[in-house]
Formats: C-alpha cells, structure tokens, sequence
C-alpha cells in the first residue's frame, strides 16, 4: 500500500505531462503483478469497491477524535479523505501494512459490517499519506491530475507499444490486467478483444492558427459544421450496441433512447446532440439542454421526453463486418451518405456538407453561423484515412472566438489535489438593479482554470486577506462597488436557467485574465449577458 500511497503522492505534486508518465512507467516496472494492475484500476476509476462509505469513514472518525476538533480540522481542510487522513490518531505498536491487493481483494470480500473494523486496523498502521491513499482508493475520489488516457500512455509507453492498441483493448480487459501486463513484457501474446461492438480510438483535428492558411489547399477539402454537443461513437455489432463517448467511455446507459435506435451493424462517429421533438426533425438546443443527459448513470422517462437525444453523423468507420478507415474521407463520407439513406436509422441524421468558396467565406460563415448550436467549422481533407490521434494536416477546426465578459469575484472554495492548499475554485458575478432599486451582485458562474501557478498565488492571497465570511470550505469575499477582484471571464456560450440565480447558465467559463486594474463597479451587468442569449 505504501508504494501506491507514494506513487500517487508524487503524481499529484509532479506538474508536467512528461513526468507523471515516468513516474508511472517506473512504477509499472518496479511492481508486480497483480498490484500494479489494480493501481491502473484505482487511477482510471474502474475499481468499485462497494463495502466502505465516506459516512461509515466519517463515523470510525468521530469515535475516536473530538467532535469539535474534527468540524474545525473539516471546515480548515476542506476535503473529507484528507481531513480524516491527517486527524486519526493511529496506535502505538500498530504496524501492519496491508498491500494494495490485499486491500482491494479483501474489502471485495466482505460486507460493509466487517469492512469497519479492517480499515480501521489498517488507518492504524499507515502515516497520513498512505491514509489519505487508502481512503481516496475505497472510496473512489482520487482526483490527482491523471485521467484514464494518460495512464493508457503510460501503459504503451512502458510496453513500447502505439496507445492506439491499449485502446481499442481496453473495453475488453478487466482489472488487474494481468494478461494486458504480459503482453507488454513481451511474455505473452496480445490479448484477443473478443467483445463484440468494439470502440475504435478516434481521429481529432487541430485548430487553425493564422500561420497554417498559407499552407492549407481548400480545394483538396470537404467542410462541415462543428455542432456544440459532445463527439460520440455508435456501435452496433451482432446485437451488441454500445455508445462511446470520444475517450471511450461507455455511456450507454445514459442514453437508452439512442442505443434502442441502433438496429444496424456499423460504427458511426458524430455529435451527440438534444433535440425539440415539437419543431421540425432534430432541431437542435442548446448544449446546457444536453448538460441535463450526461454523467448520469440512469435517467427518468420524463428526462428522456423533455430532452430527447440524437447523433449527427460524421463518419462511418466499420459496416457489415468491413473496417473502413484505411479509405479516403471522400470514399467514406459517400458510404456514409448511402448508409443514412438506406438504413434510415432512428435518432441519427447526416451532417451537412458545407460549400466555402475562400477565405474570406470561411471567416465569414465562422463568424455568422446560420445555427446558434453551431460552434465553428470543421475541414477535412478528402484524401485522408481515419486514424487515431491528432495527424497534423488532415483535419482542421475554425471555432468561433469565445465571449468575454469582466465580472466581480464572490466566492472562492479550496481546490483538491495539489490545489488542496489553494483557494482555486472562484465564483463570479455581474450587477443587476435589486428589488429597491439598488445595484447587486448575482452570481453567474464558476471556473477553476484558465489562469497561471502564478496568478493562483496571487489570487489565493488576495481571497485569505479580503474574507468577510467562512462557509465550511467556501469563503466570501469583499465584493462592492469600492472593492472587488475584477475577473475577464471567457466562455462558448449562454443559456437560460431555471436553476441559477441569474437565470443563466455558461458554456465552459474560465479564468481568461485578471482586472487588477479596474474597479468592481465597472463590471459587466446582467443584462449584458442576457443580451447575448440567443432567442
């Protein structure tokens, strides 16, 4: 347990990309199997373990310290598992330490009655950062700056192997994975994915910059919209249907609606997308109606008739038991067009073709779209095959240049991770006139990123000295027209909201730079983003 503890240790206080890979492929090597399997499980999130709660942690806690000590200890740290981690007092002469398999072997053994008395003998025996390891894996809040696709680099990286293979392996593997490891090793021959309706690693496109025009032949490519909605894969094999999201995740279950659609047997890339069934066939709405659909493991028959979900056809990568990627786009897009037409399948349309006459109608279109669901144009060049990754020269995305507006620091949370000791989580607001006729701040958003380690000091500082009230782990800050953190907020979009304040609801905010210079009172109102929503 010890080695996992440190090796995430290290990964959270290890910022660059490059390095955290070393540090896993390091650990690949230096472990065993079957525990560095399970540390893959534990990082990527695909271990469940069902006999601890954070409630039976937090109770074994409060049996042993201080009610009172523990609410100050809670409310100052902010994050349960680390709170816990640093308070519990441990025992003298304790010094068993169990592995990580034995962890995860026995805690799947057990019910939740047994399991209480094990951890505790285990919290015993470890320091604090292999407590806050321990609780962080059985409960599954690891959030350490490493997700699923990263650890799959790191795994082909260490087997010398394209991430490419690991991928399109991965949903037929199961933890610990000790015949993906022998493979690596060079012990052992590839594992078969014999799992029917497999996801294929998909293809992304890089963004244009101004120097790439001179370099780019729009004769020699094929244009599309890029819907604001999320890239997905469909697939249907042998009456297996699976829906991916663009990192492979299985989301099916979230959406029923679509996968009781998928009565063919091929696989489809495209735009995830919600629909308003009272306008003509797949209108689209807007991104935070489709907010409502993801993440959730189940969802409820009126959640599925209020936001009924759709794909946008992009590509068609298999059909019929033939792998179409090794053809031009142009041959593709064809095969698609026909499968559209003949399969005629529900819940799926066909992304339109786009005709661009030069640049300067390209920039044109990008910026005046005839859709608000519309986010940018994509270019793609007819002769290019379809492989994973990010080929440069083959597909291009022009988005639309985001919103801005200046609003009013409010609120600030701690972050987690190597944030933890940081106030990094910021809520925001603009001005509006109060039922007295009196200038208020509302919130209107929240963002944790967009600025440097740098600003973050600055920006943590100025929260810790300008606190007027404490809220668990949340502080409020001086926020008035005579004093105020003004921030320049970017974003995609705007939506009405019945669930904000405001009214309204942003499209990925974030932190775009900060307005030491300018006075609170001279921040965005309201009305100025509601001018933005489209109607």
């Amino acid at each position: 347990m010890q080695r996992f503890a440190d090796l995430l240790d290290r990964l959270i206080l290890t910022p660059s990309r490059n390095g955290k890979l070393r540090l896993m492929e390091d650990y690949f090597r230096a472990v065993p199997d079957p525990e560095r399997g399970w540390a893959v499980a534990a990082i990527t999130r695909d271990l469940d373990i069902r006999s601890v709660k954070p409630a039976m942690l937090r109770e074994m806690t409060a049996e042993r310290v201080d009610a009172e000590l523990f609410a100050l200890s809670y409310d100052y740290v902010g994050d349960l598992g680390e709170t816990i981690s640093l308070i519990w007092p441990g025992k003298r002469g304790a010094n068993y330490q169990a592995t990580l398999t034995e962890v995860v072997e026995t805690l799947n053994s057990m019910s939740r009655t047994e399991a209480r008395g094990t951890v505790a003998t285990w919290l015993d025996a470890l320091d604090p950062t292999a407590r806050w390891a321990l609780i962080k894996l059985i409960t599954g809040g690891l959030r350490i700056g490493v997700g699923a696709r990263l650890v799959k680099q790191a795994l082909a990286n260490f087997g010398d192997r394209p991430i490419q293979e690991i991928e399109e392996l991965w949903h037929g593997l199961a933890p610990p994975y000790t015949k993906l490891f022998e493979w690596l090793e060079g012990k052992a021959d590839k594992p078969e994915n014999a799992m029917k309706a497999p996801f294929r690693p998909v293809m992304l496109a890089h963004a244009i910059e101004e120097a790439d025009k001179a370099r780019i032949d729009l004769s020699e490519n094929a244009f599309e919209w890029k819907w604001d909605g999320i890239r997905v894969q469909a697939v249907a094999e042998g009456g297996q249907t699976r829906l991916y999201s663009r990192t492979g995740d299985d989301i099916s279950n979230a959406f029923p609606d679509l996968v009781e659609s998928m009565a063919f047997d091929a696989a489809i890339d495209g735009e995830l997308l919600v629909y308003d069934p009272s306008e003509p066939p797949f209108a689209v709405r807007p991104f935070n109606d489709l907010q409502q659909r993801l993440n959730r493991k189940t969802v409820t028959k009126r959640m599925l008739t209020d936001y009924p979900a759709f794909i946008r056809a992009y590509d068609l990568l298999w059909h019929d038991g033939q792998d179409l990627r090794g053809l031009p786009f142009e041959e593709r897009r064809a095969l698609l067009e026909r499968f559209i037409e003949t399969e005629k399948p529900a819940r799926f349309d066909l992304s339109p073709n786009v005709v661009v006459e030069s640049w300067e109608h390209l920039a044109e279109l990008r910026a005046n779209p005839p859709l608000d669901a519309i986010e940018g144009l994509m270019l793609k060049k007819l002769s290019s095959v379809y492989v994973p990754g990010r080929p440069k020269g083959e597909w291009w995305k022009w988005k639309r240049q985001p919103f801005l507006i200046d609003a009013v620091l409010m609120y600030a949370q701690r972050g987690h991770g190597k944030r933890s000791s940081y106030y990094s989580d910021y809520t925001f607001g603009c001005w509006r006139e109060d039922e007295n006729g009196e200038d208020e701040l509302v919130p209107v958003g929240k963002a944790y990123h967009g600025f440097t380690d740098e600003e973050l000091k600055k920006i943590d500082r100025y929260v810790r000295n300008n606190t007027i009230d404490r809220f668990g782990p949340v502080r409020s800050v001086k926020a008035s027209k005579e004093e105020g953190l003004v921030l320049e907020v970017a974003f995609e979009g705007l939506a009405r909201s019945k669930r904000h304040k405001s009214g309204v609801s942003m499209r990925f905010p974030r932190i775009s730079r900060l307005r030491w210079d300018k006075p609170a009172a001279e921040a965005d109102r309201l009305e100025t983003l509601e001018a933005m929503i489209p109607e």
